[in-house]
Protein backbone atom coordinates (compact mmCIF):
# COMPACT_ATOMS: atom_id res chain seq x y z
CA UNK A 1 0.00 0.00 0.00
CA UNK A 2 1.23 3.69 -0.96
CA UNK A 3 0.90 6.09 1.68
CA UNK A 4 -0.60 9.15 0.58
CA UNK A 5 1.06 11.75 2.98
CA UNK A 6 1.23 15.44 2.74
CA UNK A 7 3.46 17.62 3.97
CA UNK A 8 1.77 20.22 6.20
CA UNK A 9 4.29 23.20 4.55
CA UNK A 10 1.17 23.65 1.74
CA UNK A 11 -1.39 24.72 3.63
CA UNK A 12 -2.81 28.18 3.55
CA UNK A 13 -5.45 30.09 5.83
CA UNK A 14 -8.08 32.14 4.54
CA UNK A 15 -10.15 34.05 7.11
CA UNK A 16 -13.04 36.35 5.06
CA UNK A 17 -11.88 38.46 2.90
CA UNK A 18 -8.10 38.13 4.17
CA UNK A 19 -5.07 35.17 2.59
CA UNK A 20 -3.63 35.32 6.30
CA UNK A 21 -1.17 32.51 5.14
CA UNK A 22 2.29 33.77 5.82
CA UNK A 23 1.69 34.66 9.29
CA UNK A 24 0.14 30.87 10.44
CA UNK A 25 2.53 27.91 11.10
CA UNK A 26 -0.15 25.68 12.52
CA UNK A 27 -3.40 25.24 11.84
CA UNK A 28 -5.33 22.37 13.82
CA UNK A 29 -9.06 21.40 12.94
CA UNK A 30 -11.18 19.72 15.73
CA UNK A 31 -14.53 17.75 15.24
CA UNK A 32 -16.23 15.71 17.76
CA UNK A 33 -19.47 13.83 17.84
CA UNK A 34 -21.55 13.09 20.97
CA UNK A 35 -23.05 9.86 22.28
CA UNK A 36 -25.65 9.11 24.61
CA UNK A 37 -25.85 5.90 26.03
CA UNK A 38 -28.74 3.58 25.63
CA UNK A 39 -28.01 0.54 27.16
CA UNK A 40 -31.00 -0.85 29.24
CA UNK A 41 -30.75 -3.71 32.04
CA UNK A 42 -29.72 -7.71 30.15
CA UNK A 43 -28.05 -5.78 27.93
CA UNK A 44 -24.41 -8.00 27.58
CA UNK A 45 -22.58 -5.18 25.60
CA UNK A 46 -23.51 -1.04 25.63
CA UNK A 47 -25.60 0.79 23.01
CA UNK A 48 -25.14 4.44 22.16
CA UNK A 49 -27.15 6.95 19.59
CA UNK A 50 -25.33 9.86 18.04
CA UNK A 51 -25.70 13.37 19.76
CA UNK A 52 -24.75 16.78 18.93
CA UNK A 53 -21.75 17.88 16.61
CA UNK A 54 -19.03 20.11 17.18
CA UNK A 55 -16.29 21.25 15.36
CA UNK A 56 -13.40 24.14 16.60
CA UNK A 57 -10.55 25.11 15.13
CA UNK A 58 -6.96 26.50 16.34
CA UNK A 59 -4.64 28.69 14.54
CA UNK A 60 -0.87 29.59 15.74
CA UNK A 61 1.56 31.70 14.51
CA UNK A 62 3.94 35.22 13.93
CA UNK A 63 2.62 38.42 15.17
CA UNK A 64 2.80 41.45 12.74
CA UNK A 65 1.87 44.72 12.68
CA UNK A 66 1.11 44.95 9.11
CA UNK A 67 -1.96 46.56 7.87
CA UNK A 68 -4.16 43.61 7.31
CA UNK A 69 -1.97 41.29 8.86
CA UNK A 70 -1.93 38.83 11.85
CA UNK A 71 -2.86 41.29 15.08
CA UNK A 72 -5.40 43.84 13.13
CA UNK A 73 -7.63 41.11 11.96
CA UNK A 74 -7.41 38.87 14.74
CA UNK A 75 -7.51 41.33 17.53
CA UNK A 76 -10.83 43.09 15.50
CA UNK A 77 -12.72 39.71 15.55
CA UNK A 78 -12.83 39.68 19.16
CA UNK A 79 -15.39 42.33 18.98
CA UNK A 80 -17.11 41.46 15.95
CA UNK A 81 -20.50 40.01 16.00
CA UNK A 82 -20.60 38.63 12.84
CA UNK A 83 -19.25 34.72 12.48
CA UNK A 84 -15.97 35.36 9.89
CA UNK A 85 -15.69 32.29 7.62
CA UNK A 86 -12.01 30.28 6.80
CA UNK A 87 -10.88 27.73 4.74
CA UNK A 88 -7.69 25.76 5.35
CA UNK A 89 -6.57 23.73 2.13
CA UNK A 90 -4.05 21.04 3.32
CA UNK A 91 -1.50 20.14 1.23
CA UNK A 92 -0.63 21.71 -1.81
CA UNK A 93 -3.69 23.38 -2.35
CA UNK A 94 -4.75 22.20 -5.68
CA UNK A 95 -8.52 21.62 -7.48
CA UNK A 96 -10.28 19.21 -5.91
CA UNK A 97 -7.82 18.74 -3.06
CA UNK A 98 -9.28 18.83 0.60
CA UNK A 99 -10.39 22.03 2.52
CA UNK A 100 -12.00 22.61 5.83
CA UNK A 101 -14.46 24.92 5.76
CA UNK A 102 -16.52 26.88 8.18
CA UNK A 103 -18.50 29.58 9.75
CA UNK A 104 -16.74 30.01 13.47
CA UNK A 105 -16.74 32.61 16.41
CA UNK A 106 -13.15 33.31 17.89
CA UNK A 107 -13.35 32.64 21.45
CA UNK A 108 -9.66 34.06 21.81
CA UNK A 109 -6.96 35.36 20.97
CA UNK A 110 -3.47 35.13 22.42
CA UNK A 111 -0.26 36.82 22.09
CA UNK A 112 3.31 35.79 23.33
CA UNK A 113 6.44 37.81 23.33
CA UNK A 114 9.48 35.29 24.16
CA UNK A 115 12.95 37.24 25.04
CA UNK A 116 14.97 34.92 22.36
CA UNK A 117 12.17 34.15 20.24
CA UNK A 118 9.65 36.03 17.59
CA UNK A 119 6.35 37.30 18.73
CA UNK A 120 3.89 34.90 18.53
CA UNK A 121 -0.26 34.49 18.35
CA UNK A 122 -3.18 32.17 18.80
CA UNK A 123 -6.39 31.95 17.75
CA UNK A 124 -9.22 29.71 19.09
CA UNK A 125 -12.48 29.66 16.86
CA UNK A 126 -15.64 27.91 17.75
CA UNK A 127 -17.70 26.28 14.98
CA UNK A 128 -20.95 28.02 14.93
CA UNK A 129 -24.52 26.67 12.79
CA UNK A 130 -25.65 28.99 10.17
CA UNK A 131 -29.75 28.37 8.66
CA UNK A 132 -29.22 30.00 5.07
CA UNK A 133 -31.30 27.56 3.01
CA UNK A 134 -32.30 25.00 6.57
CA UNK A 135 -29.36 23.77 6.46
CA UNK A 136 -26.92 23.58 9.45
CA UNK A 137 -23.24 23.36 8.87
CA UNK A 138 -20.10 24.12 11.72
CA UNK A 139 -17.28 22.87 10.12
CA UNK A 140 -17.02 20.31 7.36
CA UNK A 141 -14.62 18.86 5.04
CA UNK A 142 -14.95 19.81 1.23
CA UNK A 143 -13.21 20.15 -2.08
CA UNK A 144 -11.16 22.91 -3.05
CA UNK A 145 -12.47 24.22 -6.53
CA UNK A 146 -9.81 27.13 -6.93
CA UNK A 147 -6.31 27.05 -6.37
CA UNK A 148 -6.00 30.28 -4.56
CA UNK A 149 -3.79 31.53 -7.47
CA UNK A 150 -4.38 34.75 -9.46
CA UNK A 151 -5.99 34.52 -12.62
CA UNK A 152 -5.35 37.21 -15.00
CA UNK A 153 -8.27 39.06 -16.92
CA UNK A 154 -8.73 36.87 -20.00
CA UNK A 155 -8.13 33.31 -18.21
CA UNK A 156 -11.37 34.53 -16.06
CA UNK A 157 -13.63 31.53 -16.80
CA UNK A 158 -14.57 27.76 -16.19
CA UNK A 159 -12.11 25.80 -14.05
CA UNK A 160 -11.03 22.50 -13.82
CA UNK A 161 -14.01 19.67 -12.02
CA UNK A 162 -13.82 17.40 -9.53
CA UNK A 163 -15.30 14.17 -9.37
CA UNK A 164 -16.82 12.99 -6.42
CA UNK A 165 -17.85 9.42 -7.67
CA UNK A 166 -21.49 10.10 -7.04
CA UNK A 167 -24.30 12.50 -6.68
CA UNK A 168 -25.58 13.63 -3.67
CA UNK A 169 -29.05 15.16 -2.34
CA UNK A 170 -28.80 16.73 0.93
CA UNK A 171 -27.12 19.80 -0.46
CA UNK A 172 -24.03 21.47 0.94
CA UNK A 173 -22.22 25.37 1.18
CA UNK A 174 -19.52 27.00 -0.57
CA UNK A 175 -17.36 29.58 0.45
CA UNK A 176 -15.73 32.59 -1.45
CA UNK A 177 -12.63 34.75 -0.48
CA UNK A 178 -11.00 37.18 -2.89
CA UNK A 179 -8.25 38.53 -1.12
CA UNK A 180 -6.67 40.46 -4.25
CA UNK A 181 -8.73 42.09 -7.23
CA UNK A 182 -7.15 44.55 -9.36
CA UNK A 183 -9.75 43.75 -12.11
CA UNK A 184 -11.36 47.83 -13.03
CA UNK A 185 -14.29 48.45 -15.41
CA UNK A 186 -16.76 46.12 -13.85
CA UNK A 187 -18.21 43.79 -11.30
CA UNK A 188 -16.76 40.12 -11.24
CA UNK A 189 -19.16 37.32 -10.83
CA UNK A 190 -17.92 33.67 -9.07
CA UNK A 191 -20.27 30.64 -9.41
CA UNK A 192 -20.31 27.01 -8.92
CA UNK A 193 -22.01 24.73 -11.51
CA UNK A 194 -22.49 20.79 -11.10
CA UNK A 195 -22.79 18.50 -13.83
CA UNK A 196 -24.13 14.21 -14.33
CA UNK A 197 -21.69 13.92 -16.86
CA UNK A 198 -18.75 16.27 -16.79
CA UNK A 199 -20.27 17.59 -20.27
CA UNK A 200 -23.29 19.58 -19.54
CA UNK A 201 -23.28 21.88 -17.39
CA UNK A 202 -26.32 23.75 -14.77
CA UNK A 203 -25.57 26.61 -12.00
CA UNK A 204 -25.75 25.16 -8.31
CA UNK A 205 -25.43 28.58 -7.09
CA UNK A 206 -24.01 32.07 -7.49
CA UNK A 207 -22.08 34.54 -5.19
CA UNK A 208 -22.81 38.08 -5.07
CA UNK A 209 -20.81 39.97 -8.01
CA UNK A 210 -17.38 41.49 -6.95
CA UNK A 211 -17.10 44.66 -7.59
CA UNK A 212 -14.32 46.22 -8.99
CA UNK A 213 -11.29 46.67 -7.02
CA UNK A 214 -12.37 44.98 -4.10
CA UNK A 215 -11.78 42.09 -1.63
CA UNK A 216 -14.75 40.06 -1.14
CA UNK A 217 -15.80 37.18 1.32
CA UNK A 218 -18.77 34.95 0.89
CA UNK A 219 -20.65 31.44 2.33
CA UNK A 220 -23.58 30.28 0.31
CA UNK A 221 -25.46 27.32 1.35
CA UNK A 222 -27.80 24.85 -1.41
CA UNK A 223 -30.28 22.21 -0.41
CA UNK A 224 -31.39 18.95 -2.58
CA UNK A 225 -29.34 17.37 -5.20
CA UNK A 226 -25.66 18.43 -6.05
CA UNK A 227 -25.02 16.43 -9.34
CA UNK A 228 -21.60 13.95 -9.47
CA UNK A 229 -19.22 16.49 -11.28
CA UNK A 230 -18.42 20.31 -9.94
CA UNK A 231 -16.41 23.21 -10.79
CA UNK A 232 -16.15 27.06 -10.06
CA UNK A 233 -16.33 29.35 -13.22
CA UNK A 234 -16.38 32.86 -13.43
CA UNK A 235 -17.13 35.81 -15.52
CA UNK A 236 -16.38 39.50 -15.61
CA UNK A 237 -17.49 42.86 -16.84
CA UNK A 238 -13.94 44.20 -16.62
CA UNK A 239 -11.71 45.21 -18.53
CA UNK A 240 -8.25 44.21 -17.20
CA UNK A 241 -6.06 42.91 -14.25
CA UNK A 242 -6.60 40.28 -12.50
CA UNK A 243 -8.35 38.25 -9.77
CA UNK A 244 -7.02 35.98 -6.60
CA UNK A 245 -9.76 33.54 -5.47
CA UNK A 246 -10.36 31.07 -3.31
CA UNK A 247 -13.83 28.70 -3.98
CA UNK A 248 -14.74 25.64 -2.00
CA UNK A 249 -17.46 23.36 -2.14
CA UNK A 250 -18.81 20.82 0.85
CA UNK A 251 -21.57 18.13 0.67
CA UNK A 252 -23.74 17.06 3.17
Amino acid sequence: MTLAAVHGKGTKVYLDEFDLSAYFQSADISATLDTAETTGFGATAKTFIQGLADASISLGGMWSADTDGSDEELAALLANATSPILSIPTGAGVIGGGVWIAQANETSYNISTPVVDIAAVSADFQCSPNTTANLTLGAAAGKQLTKGDSIAFGAVGAQTSVDNAAGTTAGGFALLHVPTNTIGGGTTTWKIEHSTNDSTWADLLTFTAVAAATASSELIAVAGTVNRYIRASSTTAGSSGSITSMVSFARF
